[in-house]
């Protein structure tokens, strides 16, 4: 049986990612160049981001979550984002594999 409130939900979601991300980038288009400290302050989001959303997780669930979240941090210091977050994750999995 197909869920049509599910797939109305993602359907609905993704048009307005779409559109705060589309809407974000033709707002910033008309301007021709940055201030540095608005494009720094924008560099910044992703990170910030991911911090917002791994932070409580790792924090309230357990060790094995505070030590991985613990590695990230420190990969993160050297390497890019996608690197610190195979890492993160990898490190996770590992330690839930052997630790159970």
């Amino acid at each position: 049986m197909i869920d049509w409130t599910a797939y109305g939900l993602i359907v609905t979601l993704g048009l307005v990612t779409y559109g705060t991300r589309i809407g974000g980038h033709l707002i910033l288009s008309r301007f021709g160049r940055l201030n540095p400290r608005l494009e720094a302050a924008l560099d910044a989001v992703p990170a910030a981001v991911m911090t917002a959303i791994v932070a409580p997780m790792a924090l309230a669930t357990g060790p094995m979550e505070s030590i991985a979240a613990a590695i990230a941090v420190l990969a993160a210091l050297r390497l890019s984002m996608h690197a610190t977050l195979v890492l993160g994750i990898g490190s996770l999995i590992v330690m839930r594999l052997l630790l159970g």
